[in-house]
This record gives structure tokens, sequence and C-alpha cells, in this order.
């Protein structure tokens, strides 16, 4: 397989001041297949990007993550897709070592785990959320990976196609895990390290009753759909 099959998608939302950076170091790991949507940004994300020669697609409001990430899937014609958060919490020198397992045919999809190895640097609220959402996603779909949060994912296009994805927001990370179970994809986790900013949680009991409500959704109406 080649590297021109590998299509990066740069979901970007108000990211001008390191959008420019996180594509060069993209093309500096060799992918030059790179798509930016840019989910309604207010300020110059997307003169940005595309000041760099990347496919830059634009939404004129802030729809949510979950819709760039779809609008992503939608342009991108390679065998991989992988997706990457454009704020720079993660590092795109990772990408050969997360599309590696796929390219070798040992996965269907990658997550870049920040729970393996050194997690000190993880904020307590996000080991707490993490750990609860990863024992309820195990126990509604079967999904047995350690990082059911992270974004940072290489995933087959051939799988992504047979996804009825629906979520605009990051609810779109949990529907994906929810397909995983159901199509029994074979799932590889490679540790990855993510910088954290000074950004605080703002993860609530309703989020929580929201979390599980959408499990439920998954788990007893869409996953049944034929």
């Amino acid at each position: 397989m080649n590297l021109d099959k590998i299509f990066i998608v740069i979901p970007a939302h108000n990211e001008e001041k390191v959008i420019g950076e996180v594509i060069a170091e993209v093309k500096k790991s060799g992918y030059d297949n790179i798509i930016v949507v840019d989910d309604g940004s207010k300020d110059r994300t997307g003169k940005i990007a595309k000041s760099t020669g990347v496919k830059v697609i634009t939404h004129e409001i802030n729809y949510g993550k979950g819709r760039a990430m779809r609008t992503g899937i939608s342009n991108a014609h390679g065998d991989i897709i992988v997706f990457l958060d454009a704020d720079l919490q993660h590092k795109p020198e990772d990408i050969p070592r997360l599309v590696e397992p796929i390219k070798s045919g040992r996965a269907d999809m990658t997550v870049g785990s920040r729970l393996i190895g050194d997690i000190s640097n993880m904020p307590i609220q996000r080991k707490i959320t993490n750990f609860s959402s990863t024992a309820l996603i195990r126990l509604f779909f079967g999904v047995k990976i350690l990082d059911t949060q992270s974004g940072y994912r290489a995933i087959k296009k051939e799988f992504l196609e047979k996804m009825n994805l629906e979520s605009n927001r990051y609810n779109i990370e949990t529907e994906v895990l929810a397909y995983v179970g159901k199509f029994h994809m074979r799932v590889e986790e490679v540790p990855i390290e993510t910088i954290y900013g000074n950004e605080k949680s703002h993860f609530k009991l309703r989020d929580i009753l929201k979390f599980i409500y959408l499990l439920f959704y998954l788990k007893f109406h869409k996953m049944r759909k034929k």
C-alpha cells in the first residue's frame, strides 16, 4: 500500500495559531494527501490552511467535530484515513506508527492510545472519564481497547463507507466504536504522547447521563438497523 493511498483528515475550528505548523509537520512525515475541514472558523484558519496548498473544505457555520470528520471522509479517496486534531495535542510524527498495523494487515483500525505507558501528565479528570467511558463501551459493544476517547485514529476507508455515521459533535468517537463492535473489526492501540494545554474539563453529571443515553441509543436502536 503506497503513501498516496493514505489521507489525513484534520477537522479545524479557530486554530489559526497552529494550523500551519500542524500541516507542515504532517508533510514532514511524508504525507501530502491532506484535507482540512474548516468548521465555521471566525479567524484565519481556512486562509492559512489554503496557503499551504492542501485541500480545504469550508463549513459556513460551526457544525462540530463529527460533521467535519464526515465531510472529510466523503472527500478522501484513499485506502486509509487518519484523523488528526488541529490543536497540536497529537504529534503528526506518530502517523507512520498508526498506519503501519493496517498496512501490514494486522488491523482494520488503530487508536493512538494515551493510556499505554506514562500517563502522569494526563489530568486526573480525563483519567476518570476515560476509565468510566472505556468500561461502558466494553460492556455495551465488546470493544476491548483502553483509550476509547482518543480521536487520533487510522481507519480503513472500506469500513468507514459501511458506517452510517450521523453524529455532528464528539459523539462520533463513540459512534465509530459501536460500529467497530458490530463489524468485529480488528483494532490495535499504538502508544502516543499527548500534549495537554491548560484547558479545564467541564464534564458534569448531565454529560454522563447523555453519554449513557447515547450508548443505549446506539446499542438497542441504531446498531440493530440493517
